[in-house]
């Protein structure tokens, strides 16, 4: 975080000179303009009452104003180099402040074993069909020599496709894909649909009164089916035809034409489409990288100390990071039990063990603990034999 308001007040600085510089400028050019017009209306003078030569005085204005040219050329040059130094500084600063070159940050083993580019390209290639980039994603599998089934590439496109009806506010194709999916989709099916169909009508409603009868009609035909899930929904809808003449927008309902509306839908139909096609909502390669992105200052900060105490790499092992670090709530997918003994995460081979007082321990953990055929608890006084512990999962 140092590091970035480092730059900011750079930058805040180079904002600064530019902004200062072009008010000088303005006026510096505003003054030249003025006498230089002021000249041109001398000579359209002498050239009216047939003097053909300049008189002294005349000579001398305008040898001053070509000096005043070349005097504001030059004063306008030396601002802009000024503006150039500060610019070059903030260049300056990011090399102090931001490490370019992050391979020491990676893991020994990892590195022995290599990286599976086909693994890697698999997973940008998903990205970009996840994205709607369907040409981009074509070309990398051509280039990669990848192959993708049509029957995987066709579920992202419909996707794509259906998303990009509901940005332009046409629930057609959403409705259309429920209507083929409902056995799949079980119950979730009915939430999403009233839904659309719930901004079909608003659509109707925001067009004004003369849309008064298609919405009544498309109340009628599609509705009937919610009204026991969605009474209260459907009760504010109808509500809102009393203030069709006077207007949506200065009613109580106006609430109603929030563009949020559409967006909600959007990421409601992502989650039932993906959880549908057995995906997680977000590209795992998006996932990835920010998961790296915010990981990335807490072990720059750790080697920084790490170079300062001699300590020769970061970490040794391959499955762990050296500190823990806080990826925030939306970055939780499952529990993960640690071990209060160890202090470390349970793995297949250190899975976690629940003694018969219930109190949950590592298997590693456990085994140190247990001396003989005894093991007292670390929690409580309770004596019992480490075979009674039973692998509990999460």
């Amino acid at each position: 975080m140092d590091c970035i308001i480092n730059v900011e007040k750079e930058v805040d600085n180079v904002i600064g000179k530019f902004s200062s510089v072009q008010d000088k400028t303005d006026q510096i050019l505003m003054d030249l303009i003025t006498n230089l017009q002021k000249l041109q209306r001398d000579l359209i003078f002498l050239s009216t009452s047939n003097q053909c030569e300049l008189s002294g005085i005349q000579t001398v204005i305008i040898n001053q104003n070509i000096a005043k040219i070349r005097d504001t050329i030059s004063q306008v040059a030396m601002n802009h180099r000024e503006i150039h130094g500060a610019v070059s500084k903030v260049g300056k600063v990011l090399d102090k402040n931001f490490i370019s070159n992050y391979s020491h940050l990676t893991s020994d083993t990892f590195k022995q074993e290599g990286l599976n580019p086909y693994l890697l390209n698999q997973a940008i290639i998903e990205h970009f069909l996840r994205q709607g980039m369907l040409e981009i994603g074509e070309e990398l599998m051509r280039e990669a020599k990848i192959s993708v089934p049509e029957e995987k590439k066709n579920p992202f496109s419909e996707l794509n496709d259906i998303l990009a009806g509901l940005k332009k506010h046409n629930v057609k194709p959403a409705l259309e894909w429920i209507k083929a999916n409902k056995e799949k989709l079980g119950d979730r099916h009915t939430q999403l649909e009233f839904k659309l169909h719930r901004l079909q009508f608003i659509e109707y409603l925001r067009q004004g009164v003369h849309k008064q009868k298609e919405m009544i009609e498309y109340a009628r035909q599609n509705f009937q089916s919610f009204a026991d899930d969605h009474e209260k929904e459907m009760q504010s809808l109808m509500g809102s035809l009393v203030f069709l003449k006077s207007g949506i927008a200065q009613s109580p309902y106006s609430h109603l034409l929030d563009p949020i509306n559409w967006n909600e839908i959007c990421d409601i139909f992502t989650r039932d489409a993906c959880s549908l096609l057995g995906m997680s909502v977000e590209s795992p390669l998006s996932v990835t990288f920010n998961a790296g992105t915010i990981a990335l200052p807490a072990l720059l900060n750790l080697r920084q100390v790490m170079l300062q105490s001699s300590v020769p790499s970061v970490w040794t092992t391959k499955d762990e990071l050296p500190i823990p670090i806080d990826l925030g709530k939306n970055s939780q997918y499952h529990s993960i039990f640690a071990c209060p003994i160890l202090r470390q995460q349970s793995n297949d081979s250190n899975p976690p063990m629940k003694l018969i007082c219930g109190h949950v321990i590592s298997k590693d953990a456990l085994n140190k603990l247990t001396i003989g055929n005894k093991l007292k608890c670390p929690y409580c006084p309770v004596e019992q034999n480490p075979t009674d512990a039973r692998q509990i999962q999460f």
